[in-house]
């Protein structure tokens, strides 16, 4: 169903989780603006509470994500500590105005933490914040899951997990130093069932080092026999100027665009041809499951935490690391872990950089949204300039999207190039720019 055009992805563009994105973030954004978003939180706001734990027990070469080496008690437990400090700053800050519906526990593995532990965050959570039955989802890393893990998700009602599989071919964990064999994951599964966890989210990769179309059709077989709810598949993105744990990866080993585009395909055409629908241009879900759901309805959002049924306007993030989100302002607490923690000692919101939204970032962040989650946005005529247009001509010459009465759509084959689409309103890009991932 896919066409291959090289020149129309040629250029790298950002994965969109907000905009405008991480690459306008700036120290000119501070705890100062942090507190006055905070304040101007209006009572009954739904608020969406993520919690960082930047720790895993085992560090993949991979990983993209801020996190360190949880091999050091004593360095989990004053993070810890921090960190339920922090949850105690903001709370009063919030003074018991908006409530959470939503709380996704990422990291790292916050599996890198004790079970017990975890239980303690999250009182402290429902101690400080104003909640009403909150959703909450986990991320999991199935290498160090045992009993007790399965025991206190299910007591905390934790309603979806997300596990990192990845693939299911064992020279290319080798090659990408996360081994873990099948039958672990299987036992994983059927553990979080009997646990009653009602969604399994599984995160599969393609474009990884030595992986052959085989190994990814194996995967995709074996994710589709143990059916879990959801399915992320991403496009591995090698960038080890900026991850250093990546030089670990031989560059030479990775497959070319082409053969991640047609692996790309190869994952939409097998997962809904075994019953799972399509949600926007990287994750599928089972009828069912509320994202799809979300997207029937046209309902599906996009933020951090990827494509989402979280419609709360704010979201607040907690942990080194974390994201907020306002109207106004993107905030970003401070990465680094010591001196996030030495903030938090003096009573300081760790808030260190982010970027202020104009009107014009909300518009077009609204039409980058529908474009990526619903596949359409009604395009003001102000911003259909004469290099929009020409831009947009170049997809619309092969089918891919079409303009009319403003109404801009996507065609059945034109997703695998939405963010390249979605990337021709992004006021802030620039030709040429190779900070981003492939955009596919």
């Amino acid at each position: 169903m896919w066409t291959y055009y090289p020149e129309l992805l040629e250029t790298p563009v950002p994965r969109y989780t907000s905009y405008p994105t991480a690459a306008e973030f700036s120290d000119d954004v501070d705890a100062t603006d942090i507190e006055r978003e905070l304040a101007s939180v209006e009572k009954g706001t739904a608020l969406s509470l993520y919690v960082h734990i930047p720790y895993c027990r085992e560090i993949c070469w991979y990983c993209g994500c801020n996190t360190g080496a949880a091999n050091r008690q004593k360095r989990l437990s004053t993070y810890l500590e921090a960190l339920e400090q922090e949850i105690a700053l903001v709370a009063a800050r919030l003074a018991g105005r908006g409530t959470v519906r939503y709380i996704a526990f990422g990291g790292g593995s916050p599996n890198a933490i004790a079970p017990v532990e975890f239980l303690r965050l999250l009182q402290q959570i429902i101690l400080c914040f104003n909640t009403e039955s909150p959703e909450i989802s986990v991320e999991l890393d199935p290498r160090i899951l045992n009993d007790q893990w399965f025991s206190i998700l299910s007591a905390a009602g934790v309603g979806r997990v997300s596990m990192g599989v990845q693939t299911f071919a064992p020279h290319v964990q080798q090659a990408i130093g996360r081994v873990q064999p099948a039958a672990l994951i299987e036992k994983a599964v059927e553990k979080l069932r009997k646990a009653d966890i009602g969604s399994i989210n599984f995160d599969l990769m393609y474009g990884l080092p030595t992986q052959t179309a085989a190994d990814l059709e194996n995967t995709l077989d074996c994710t589709i026999k143990l059916q879990p709810d959801r399915i992320a598949l991403f496009g591995y993105a090698h960038v080890p100027h900026m991850m250093p744990r990546q030089r670990r990866i031989d560059a030479n080993q990775l497959p070319g665009q082409a053969e991640r585009f047609a692996a790309a395909a190869c994952g939409y055409d097998r997962l809904t041809d075994a019953g799972y629908q399509a949600i926007g241009f990287d994750h599928f879900a089972l009828p069912g499951d509320s994202l799809s759901h979300a997207k029937r309805q046209g309902v599906l959002r996009r933020n951090f935490q990827g494509f989402t049924t979280d419609a709360s306007p704010v979201l607040i993030g907690v942990g080194a690391t974390a994201i907020n989100s306002f109207a106004g302002c993107i905030i970003q607490n401070e990465k680094n872990a010591g001196r996030y923690r030495m903030r938090l000692s003096a009573r300081q919101l760790p808030a260190a950089r982010g970027v202020v939204r104009s009107d014009d970032d909300n518009r077009r962040g609204r039409i980058i949204e529908d474009i990526l989650c619903r596949g359409e946005a009604c395009i003001a005529t102000d911003m259909l300039d004469h290099g929009t247009h020409q831009a947009l001509a170049r997809f619309e010459r092969h089918g891919l999207v079409t303009l009319n009465a403003n109404v801009l759509r996507l065609a059945n084959n034109g997703l695998p190039y939405a963010r390249s689409i979605a990337a021709l309103f992004d006021r802030y890009r620039q030709p040429h720019t190779h900070s981003f991932s492939n955009a596919i």
